[in-house]
């Protein structure tokens, strides 16, 4: 057993409190000396090996129970001190501090300052307008969020597990009692069986454990019958455990190595076993390894990085040019006041404040889609992840494979086709009663064995020798007739061949000779290479002189051939990695199990395998030397937990958004390194807990579809953002002409924040509109420099037509004295907001909007409706207090053929600048 495999995955959650330098500059032996759980006060390794080594005796004495369990009073007093038996995940937080953290960003805060600042200089108008729009952006924000976590919550609340509880019967004592006084013997009854759910297990509680169970809690074992266990979710390591009522093996103080200890967080295989509660909740062996990964903190992911660039991108553009606004006007006006006053208006016009509602709708909008393909999002943020992912990172087993063995071939030891090899390995496979993995379950359900039935009729079973892992092989001994018994071997080619003396070749038994033995081990080696796992078949007859055989009977034998087994990949597999390699995703293989079995599926999937690196070249690779085997391999082989995890951060570290799919406890730490950790719902609880996506379907055909939502996800963010800015932009540029040579002011403060809010409000749909096909084709992730010269391209673009509205109601409507102001700026007032309005459907394509490509309904008619809202407020009742008036009718052709020309301008530099930057 793999002992390695958990202190590896210690030290990699030690990694992220930034102590991994320490780490990684032990030795193995220096490290493997190191006790695991030294940090568990009081030392959990101590608690265990004592339960494990005290008598049993002297444990009930211990634990206040006995060997029928606890009463129920007993059990609820220790429960009030134990706490319920559960690990515990990361902690929900509580509405309020939710609500607190939807608020507190950049926009929010800024605009929270400009309308406390707008109250008190008693400007309610604009108080009234700002805060509508934090109370807007937050409270979609705290909504949609709250959406989510409360679907990913269900999903976790959809496994409810029980176990096996022996409860002590107080009634049947006090009758006992009773009856003793009067000589009378009462017929002991037994403890009641009672199904409990696991988070009510109590330290002292007796539990039955049957094939298929969950180990509830961290038991000793009392009694056990060919008790097998899992421990991959533990260990990683994939083949089961046999455990014993004693602990045969040496003292050790590493309790994984105690084999009368079962560990929560594991299952049984095969066998029956009665055990007792040692410790529960996160006093548990997989508790202390789960508090671990949840107290680790999570780097930014590169969805959070990249808002937050653009995000201060834009504050410092804001920050710059308010200023610049405020002295200017006040200096060409002279009311430094009215030039205060319209600077905080342009700081608000500036500021993107819908961009956290923007993007919270669109991810959860996302969400939504997501579910419906089996997928529950946890982390609303990782659907964009999703989009931006350009590696995958995957275990073999269950994700390009089936995750269920089948027998391939059974063969002569030459290799030859042979039925005999078959018939033997059946009757093993049917008649042994312990340890029936996945390679006795695939023999007995190979369609060639339904003539096999009366096969094994024909015989009886006289006993049997069962599998144990030192000696990698389990044999059963039948009788046919009475004359003989016959002894069947199966196991490991290596065990098999170095019990046996003989060789059945072409019909005849003969003995091993050094050039037969080398093409055994040609002929099974190159079964190997095809990616089979090889089982040896052996056999031998045996006088009917007993009925009890032991190991010593399993020696000159003769060896019958082969089975060979796979783990054949799914149908969706293929077309699946042509898809997301296709999308522009790189699929890496990164895997505990054997090589030649990896490349042969990999063959098998149509998976190109550029390169092979071993979890033994892993570990003496440097990370410099590692940073490059990762780019240049395909497939990383026999892997610790560490080696996933550090293949994971050096990927990420060369500025890869990195994808990780994984199931098992091993996997948490790589996991929780991964922009998009994704797990799925028969994972351990601690593999979903450090997951961001839950899948319903292990598939990989599941997760393409996710990287199309993921990428409709950010196109639609970048859309707004591209929006804002440009026109944000172009706007302040306006006001820094129209300032300098204006009498009056171009637009009255609250002219602008109507206006932004209008804008805004046109924008909210942007989560539910169409994307281009191009668009999905490769990953996208943020680039604030990339934003930042698109706005100084796009931005100006619409100041020459504001420019030429300038010039219009100067020249041709006469508003050019401070009492036509007015006209003025509701010429403006209308032609900005209508351009701002157009720029969303010329900036949402690369191609011709309306005809090349079109947005959503929902877009289109929210649009229409603020250009209709936008035309009709001058001239409606209200414009009076709005400080607008009608315009003349004269001026809307002029508005018509402004707005054209803006839009053949803005096509046209589309154009040119995709040919030259490319169009993300």
């Amino acid at each position: 057993m793999n002992l390695n495999i958990l202190k590896d995955t210690f030290v990699s959650f030690v990694r992220t409190h930034g102590m991994d330098r320490h780490f990684r500059r032990l030795a193995p032996d220096m490290f493997r000396s190191t006790p695991l759980t030294k940090e568990v006060p009081p030392s959990l390794a101590e608690t265990l090996s004592t339960a494990a080594s005290i008598d049993i005796s002297e444990l009930y004495q211990k634990l206040h129970s006995r060997a029928d369990g606890l009463t129920e009073a007993e059990a609820d007093e220790i429960r009030i001190k134990a706490g319920p038996n559960e690990v515990e995940h990361e902690k929900p937080i509580s509405k309020w501090v939710h609500l607190w953290q939807c608020y507190k960003n950049p926009f929010n805060l800024l605009l929270t300052v400009l309308a406390t600042v707008s109250f008190l200089t008693e400007d309610m108008k604009a108080t009234i307008v700002i805060g509508s729009m934090v109370v807007l952006s937050t409270l979609m924000r705290f909504i949609q969020e709250s959406r989510s976590n409360t679907a990913a919550d269900k999903l976790k609340a959809m496994v409810s597990n029980t176990a096996t509880v022996l409860r002590h019967d107080l009634a049947q004592d006090i009758a006992e009692e009773a009856l003793r006084y009067f000589d009378v013997t009462l017929h002991p009854k037994g403890a009641r069986r009672i199904e409990l759910p696991i988070k009510k297990l109590v330290p002292g509680d007796i539990v039955q454990l049957s094939a298929g169970d969950m180990i509830p809690a961290d038991l000793r074992l009392l009694t056990a019958k060919d008790l097998f266990i899992s421990q991959a979710a533990m260990t990683g390591e994939s083949l089961p455990v046999e455990k014993f009522v004693v602990h045969r093996g040496l003292d050790t103080s590493n309790p994984l190595e105690l084999d009368n200890l079962c560990f929560m967080g594991t299952n049984v295989v095969s066998g029956s076993a009665t055990a007792i509660v040692v410790t529960t909740g996160n006093r548990t062996y997989f508790g202390a390894l789960a508090e671990r990964v949840t107290a680790s903190d999570r780097t930014p992911t590169a969805f959070q990085s990249g808002v937050n660039k653009v995000s201060w991108l834009l504050i410092r553009f804001m920050m710059v040019m308010t200023p610049v606004v405020f002295l200017l006007n006040g200096y060409t006006k002279g009311d430094w006041v009215e030039a205060f006053l319209f600077a905080m208006s342009i700081a608000v016009g500036l500021t993107p404040e819908m961009l956290p509602m923007i993007v919270t709708s669109t991810l959860a909008k996302g969400a939504v889609a997501l579910s419906r393909k089996k997928v529950i999002v946890k982390r609303l943020d990782a659907i964009q992840n999703f989009g931006a992912m350009d590696v995958l990172c995957t275990d073999k087993t269950g994700t390009l494979t089936q995750d269920k063995i089948f027998l391939e071939r059974h063969t002569d030891i030459l290799g030859e086709q042979d039925d005999l090899v078959l018939e033997y390995a059946y009757l093993n496979s049917h008649y042994q009663t312990g340890l029936k993995n996945l390679l006795d379950v695939a023999v007995l359900e190979h369609a060639e064995l339904q003539r096999e039935m009366a096969l094994a009729s024909a015989y009886r079973k006289v006993d049997e020798i069962p599998f144990d892992f030192q000696r990698r092989r389990m044999s059963v001994v039948v009788s046919e007739r009475d004359d003989h018994h016959e002894l069947i071997c199966k196991g490991a080619v290596e065990e098999i061949v170095s019990v046996c003396t003989h060789a059945r070749h072409n019909g005849e038994v003969v003995p091993f000779t050094k050039e037969l033995l080398q093409e055994i081990y040609e002929t099974t080696s190159s079964l190997n290479a095809e990616g089979l796992r090889v089982v040896a078949v052996a056999a031998k007859d045996l006088p009917p002189t007993k009925e009890v055989y032991g190991v010593a009977d399993e020696s000159d034998l003769v060896l019958i051939g082969y089975i060979a087994f796979l783990d054949p990949p799914k149908e969706s597999t293929k077309p699946a990695l042509d898809a997301l390699k296709e999308h522009g995703i790189t699929v890496k293989i990164l895997t505990g199990d054997n090589e030649l079995v990896t490349a042969k599926i990999c063959r098998q999937v149509g998976l190109q395998v550029d390169g092979m690196v071993l979890g033994n070249d892993v570990e003496k690779m440097s990370d410099a030397e590692l940073s490059v085997a990762v780019d240049t391999t395909t497939v990383f082989a026999k892997l610790s937990p560490t080696h996933k995890e550090r293949i994971v951060r050096v990927l990420h570290d060369k500025g890869h958004v990195v994808g990780f799919m994984g199931d098992g406890i091993n996997d948490a730490p790589a996991l929780r390194a991964a922009d998009i950790g994704i797990s799925v719902d028969t994972a351990v609880d601690i593999a979903k807990e450090a997951a961001d996506i839950i899948l319903l379907e292990k598939s990989l055909m599941v997760l393409e579809e996710g990287v199309l939502e993921g990428r409709k996800t950010f196109a639609n963010m970048l859309k707004y953002i591209k929006m804002t800015a440009s026109s944000n932009f172009g706007n302040v540029f306006s006001v820094l002409v129209a300032s300098a040579f204006l009498p009056f002011l171009p637009m009255l403060p609250l002219h602008l924040l109507v206006q932004n809010l209008l804008y805004d409000i046109s924008q909210i749909t942007i989560p539910f509109d169409n994307v281009d096909k191009e668009f999905l084709e490769k990953p996208q992730r943020w680039n604030a420099g990339e934003i930042g010269r698109f706005m100084v391209f796009f931005g100006p673009i619409s100041s020459i037509f504001d420019i030429t509205t300038f010039a219009l109601m100067w020249y041709i409507f006469g508003a050019n004295t401070p009492e036509h102001q007015t006209l003025f700026q509701s010429g403006w007032f209308i032609e900005g907001l209508l351009s701002q309005t157009l720029i969303v459907h010329m900036i949402r394509t690369r191609k011709i909007p309306f005809f090349q490509s079109r947005a959503s309904w929902a877009l289109m008619s929210m649009t229409i409706i603020i250009m209709i809202i936008g035309i009709l407020l001058p001239m409606s009742p209200l414009a009076h207090y709005f400080k607008l008036q009608a315009l003349p009718l004269t001026y809307f052709p002029w508005l018509v053929l402004i707005l054209m020309a803006y839009a053949v301008l803005t096509q046209a530099m589309k154009g040119w600048y995709a040919r030259r930057f490319g169009w993300q």
